[in-house]
């Protein structure tokens, strides 16, 4: 299992883990909530005993806890009807609503549509009744936990996240000058040691010609560590013939191909399209796919290329004919450290991307792949 695949598992059980406690904050909340309804009714019906005390001429006892009853009841919204169907008094809407007739009849007829029961008061009346704020407080709860929760987990994840990618650009720069700075000793040795055997073996044709291929090969590995040292630095962009870039590196990755592998580039003889380009670095990207594409093919088959324009944009879509990418890995070809070869390291494409986003504001993607028919990757670049 690839790390990216672990990743995404992690992300499952964690969305399953908060779909748990989330269920279980709202089936405890809906236990004590009605609980609590229960016990709200019970006190409207204290409330309603209490007052029939207070209201009867002819009870004798000691009214004091009945009065402390009606006056504990400061946060239920309370309507007395009488049997009549007339409105006889509100209570806990505040003393403005509570004379308003017309407010007080349209809670009843809210309360009416929710299901409630009223409460029999004596003689017909009835009395109508809400939830508390502390019971209305209580049922919005697992709402108000989720929405906490929510937000302070995307703050902690985009916090993480925008460290994480600040310190992975430290690591790449870091990696990327070091190479350049690791390469540049070596490269210059063997130049001297390359003109050192050409000054002992001067006038042997065979000799020259090796020394030349071997110079070519340094001028390669001079390339390559000027790429290097061009990461985490601001690159410099010259308007550049997009054909003449893809007719370049369609010739140096044909001579060290296979010879059963065909390409199929647009010619010279196309008329220019400019766009502002590090020609070094874009170089690195195309050479990466073809080598992507080489590998996924195995000798044998075919790397095509076709170049578009679209609303200010070119267009590049280099395609192979090679195993594809499986749909549950499209997503990932980009990251670091994803690859299906045994001796890879997974950075390639993720260097492609850093290099055609971040230093020439363009898109690079899988534009489609079937397996077993080839893959085309699609780079969108600002036209000049």
């Amino acid at each position: 299992m690839d790390i990216y695949q672990e990743k995404s598992n992690w992300k499952i059980y964690l969305a399953i883990m908060g779909i748990l406690i989330l269920t279980a904050s709202l089936i405890y909340t809906t236990i004590v909530a009605n609980k609590l309804k229960e016990g709200e009714r019970q006190k409207v019906e204290q409330w309603i005993l209490a007052l029939e005390n207070i209201n009867d001429v002819e009870y004798e006892g000691d009214l004091t806890l009945q009065q402390k009853i009606t006056e504990a009841n400061t946060t239920m919204p309370l309507i007395l009807i009488e049997d009549s169907g007339v409105i006889q008094m509100g209570l806990n809407y505040g003393e403005e609503k509570e004379l308003d007739f017309d407010f007080l009849q349209k809670r009843v007829d809210k309360i009416k549509e929710s299901g409630a029961l009223p409460v029999p008061a004596g003689e017909g009346n009835l009395v109508y009744y809400e939830d508390s704020s502390t019971l209305k407080m209580l049922t919005y709860f697992p709402f108000i936990q989720l929405a906490l929760i929510g937000a302070f987990v995307a703050f902690g994840y985009f916090s993480f996240s925008s460290a994480r990618s600040s310190e992975q650009n430290q690591v790449w720069v870091g990696m990327a000058k070091e190479t350049a700075h690791q390469l540049g000793t070596p490269i210059t040795a063997i130049v001297a040691w390359i003109e050192h055997l050409r000054m002992i073996h001067e006038g042997n044709e065979e000799t020259a010609e090796i020394l030349d291929e071997l110079n070519n090969d340094v001028s390669r590995l001079n390339l390559i560590a000027d790429r290097f040292s061009k990461i985490g630095a601001i690159p410099e962009l010259k308007k550049t013939n997009i054909y003449e870039e893809l007719e370049n590196m369609k010739n140096y990755m044909q001579r060290r191909a296979p010879r059963k592998m065909v390409f199929e580039f647009p010619g010279l003889e196309k008329e220019p399209l400019y766009a502002q380009l590090n020609a070094p670095l874009f170089n690195w990207v195309t050479e990466n796919l073809m080598r992507n594409a080489l590998d996924a093919m195995g000798g044998t088959g075919k790397i095509s290329a076709k170049v578009t324009e679209e609303k200010g944009f070119i267009i590049i879509d280099i395609s192979d004919t090679g195993k594809g990418i499986p749909s549950n890995k499209l997503k990932t070809v980009f990251k670091p450290g994803y690859s299906t070869k045994k001796r890879g390291w997974g950075l390639g494409l993720s260097l492609a991307k850093r290099i055609i986003e971040s230093y020439h504001s363009g898109k690079i993607f899988v534009k489609k792949s079937q397996l077993e028919e080839g893959t085309t990757f699609s780079i969108k670049l600002p036209k000049s």
